[in-house]
């Protein structure tokens, strides 16, 4: 939580159309931030500018795909910024991060809704857990559908992958059947997250977990990882030369 005393403001610059593992780059460092607990972060974006490549960007409305700036912004301790960085530097790309010493007067207040989760992250072969969510389709959280939510969240803490899967058919705790019907768009039907990665780092995610699941089922089982190449022969010749 932000104290009042020393801290760290820092400013991230992307291109609007930069891509993250095939989201755009400023809501995706958003999503990290607010998955690993900074108290807030502001996105701008700009109306004219210019970066590395030194081509000037204008907003008007004949070109609406113009490579625009966007400025993520955010305020933290020290500690935590240093802790964030290498994440950071690895989101930006070809973009640009500053910061500078600051001081903070008042902190802004934690309302009583907010969660501020916080974890760490890995991948690997062999043996893992697999954690199986299940929740409604009409669960919500922060104002956006729950499943929605908790991808964010597993994507943030770099946990291996997710899968969601919607249900046809089935029943939780109230013992209500709920379907899908062809004729009816409001059924809350039932969702399931599948989720495979290391047992420390799907534990570690369990805290976020218990504040975003109000009423649901989490399953975590053992699971034998076998990991398949697309072209095994050619990544083999590849590890071959490496060696």
């Amino acid at each position: 939580m932000l104290t009042a005393g020393p801290g760290r403001k820092v400013g991230i610059y992307v291109a609007e159309d930069q891509q993250y593992h095939g989201s755009a780059a400023y809501a995706a460092i958003l999503d990290f931030l607010f998955f690993h607990g900074v108290s807030g972060a502001t996105v701008t974006r700009g109306i004219a500018g210019f970066g590395a490549d030194h081509r000037l960007q204008t907003a008007n409305l004949v070109d609406l795909a113009v490579r625009l700036p966007v400025k993520v912004e955010f305020i933290e301790s020290a500690e935590k910024v240093e802790s964030l960085l290498p994440k950071l530097h690895e989101m930006v790309g070809t973009g640009l991060i500053e910061m500078h010493d600051t001081t903070i007067v008042k902190p802004a207040e934690k309302r009583t809704h907010d969660n501020a989760p916080e974890g760490p992250a890995l991948k690997r072969e062999g043996k893992a857990k697999i954690m199986r969510i299940y929740v409604g389709e009409n669960d919500k959280w922060n104002g956006k559908p729950l499943y929605e939510a908790i991808v964010s969240g597993l994507r943030s803490h770099d946990i291996a992958g997710a899968t969601v899967y919607r249900g046809i058919l089935g029943y939780g705790a109230n013992r209500r059947i709920h379907k899908d019907a062809a004729l009816s768009l409001s059924h809350d039907r039932p969702i399931l997250l599948s989720v495979v990665d290391t047992e420390e780092k799907l534990q570690a995610f369990m805290p976020i977990l218990d504040q975003m699941v109000q009423q649901g089922l989490v399953v975590l089982s053992d699971v034998d990882v076998i990991k398949y190449a697309h072209n095994y022969k050619q990544a083999e010749r590849r590890q071959e030369a490496r060696t």
